[in-house]
C-alpha cells in the first residue's frame, strides 16, 4: 500500500476503535445504573512554612466547616505522601498530604465551591496552593 493510504486506513481504524471503546464505557455504565459525573480530587500539603504541620485536629475542623457544609452528599478522604517542586526556589519538597475526592454533577457551582475550598485552605494554613484534578468518570450511589 501506499503511505497515503496506509495512513487513511490506520486512521479509520483508530476512529473506529474510540467509537467502540467510547459506546462500551456508555454500556458499562448504564449496566449500572450510572450516569456521567465529575470526579475532582483536591490535593492538600500538611506543612506549613515556619510553622510546623497541619494537626489531625485542624484538618478535621477544616473538613466540617469549610468542605462537608459545601458537598453533605458525600466524599472520600485518603490520606497520601506528596511532593511538589517550589516555583520560586526549584526545591522539591515532601510532605504528607491529604486527597478529598468528590463525584457531583458538573456544574458552575460545584466548580465554584471546589474553588472556595482550596482558597480557604490556603488562607488558613498559609499554602502556596491546593491541587485541583477533574475528569470525567461513570457513577452510580
Amino acid at each position: 500500500m501506499r503511505p497515503l493510504i496506509q495512513a487513511a486506513v490506520w486512521l479509520v481504524l483508530v476512529a473506529g476503535s474510540n467509537a467502540s471503546s467510547a459506546e462500551g464505557a456508555a454500556t458499562s455504565c448504564q449496566l449500572i445504573n450510572g450516569k456521567a459525573m465529575m470526579q475532582a480530587e483536591l490535593l492538600f500539603g500538611r506543612r506549613i512554612a515556619g510553622h510546623g504541620r497541619v494537626s489531625d485536629a485542624q484538618w478535621t475542623d477544616f473538613l466540617l466547616r469549610e468542605v462537608t457544609p459545601r458537598f453533605p452528599d458525600g466524599l472520600t478522604v485518603l490520606r497520601a505522601s506528596g511532593q511538589w517542586r517550589d516555583p520560586d526556589t526549584g526545591r522539591i519538597t515532601r510532605e504528607p498530604s491529604y486527597v478529598v475526592r468528590i463525584i457531583a454533577a458538573e456544574t458552575p457551582e460545584t466548580l465554584a465551591r471546589l474553588t472556595q475550598i482550596g482558597a480557604a485552605y490556603r488562607q488558613r494554613f498559609h499554602q502556596q496552593s491546593v491541587g485541583l484534578t477533574l475528569s470525567t468518570t461513570c457513577a452510580s450511589f
